[in-house]
């Protein structure tokens, strides 16, 4: 999640494997074949996977945008203890745990088959027109993304930073890297004065991000959001979001993605400095009254219950 601004263009796909062919060589000498030793298998990646170095504090809302961390600080959602929310003191080490992830799971043009490695995750960093630090503000990602991406990556070889293989160990020691964990992480920043993310902004995404994380755990809520999307929604109202979302850099043939990025963009997300109706090709009344029927009939009363009123 990002602050909306002048359109950005879309990520291209850069990259391509390489693949390299060897050479098997094999001689003989009278009537002896040499064949060479059999050779030891490769040693399996080396994980950072002991239990994480920080304890997980239960919280809601208030309690989690009252801390200001000094050092990562790992919260579980206490109405939806499957989420967890990662408080970050700087943007980098956000980007440094996260970016690679983000690229993987949701950016356009971009391979979602395969782990980038670190020269072609800069390039894309640097195409978009964004830095580590601020390719995303907020994250959010279900468990069995992030199980398939470091499946991936293991199985390139892929060398990740330790703050990957850091997130790697909390999520092992929570069970989520397992076959059909429910579980989802989401992440908030800290305040800052460059680029411009003050106390308001700050609780905008987090609250962005917990409708996400209901997205991603809670069956009922993310039924209740595709049946909007495909039944209340116009065609006309999903192309708006879908160009919407393009410009921000989203997968818009994702469709999971792009339903999900909606709803808590049309209904979590109050600040103009992050969403405004118009960019979706929406007038304000017809946002309120879509978000007003997305409310009435809305599962997750925890949600329901924190998302701000507004005067329509």
């Amino acid at each position: 999640m990002a602050p909306q601004g002048p359109s950005r263009p879309r990520k291209r796909g850069l990259f391509f494997a390489l693949s390299i062919v060897g050479v098997l060589a094999a001689g003989t000498a009278g009537w002896f074949a040499h064949r060479p030793a059999p050779q030891p298998p490769a040693p399996p990646p080396q994980h950072t996977e002991r239990p994480p170095p920080f304890d997980i504090t239960s919280a809601d809302e208030a309690a989690i945008l009252a801390a200001h961390p000094a050092t990562l600080r790992v919260f579980r959602y206490q109405d939806a203890p499957h989420v967890l929310v990662l408080s970050f003191p700087t943007l980098h080490e956000q980007g440094r745990m996260l970016d690679r992830l983000g690229a993987f799971v949701e950016k356009a043009g971009l391979p979602h088959d395969r782990v980038l490695d670190d020269v072609d995750l800069q390039a894309a960093i640097r195409l978009s027109g964004d830095t580590e630090d601020t390719y995303y503000y907020g994250h959010d990602y279900r468990a069995a993304d992030i199980a398939r991406f470091f499946a991936l990556a293991d199985r390139d070889g892929i060398v990740l930073h330790p703050e990957e293989n850091e997130l790697r160990g909390l999520l092992t020691h929570e069970g989520m890297l397992v076959p059909g964990a429910v579980g989802a992480i989401i992440s908030i920043p800290p305040e800052s004065a460059s680029p411009p993310i003050d106390s308001t902004a700050r609780a905008t995404i987090l609250h962005h991000e917990l409708s996400h994380g209901a997205y991603f755990t809670d069956p009922a809520y993310a039924a209740y959001a595709r049946d909007f999307w495909q039944t209340v929604l116009t065609e006309a109202q999903r192309a708006g979001f879908r160009h919407f979302l393009g410009t921000e850099g989203y997968d818009t043939t994702n469709e999971d993605l792009m339903l999900n990025e909606a709803q808590a963009y049309l209904v979590h997300t109050p600040d103009p400095r992050f969403f405004r109706p118009d960019l979706a090709g929406l007038s304000d009344a017809e946002a309120a009254r879509l978000r007003q029927i997305f409310l009435a009939g809305m599962p997750a009363a925890w949600l329901k219950g924190a998302t701000p009123v507004r005067s329509e």
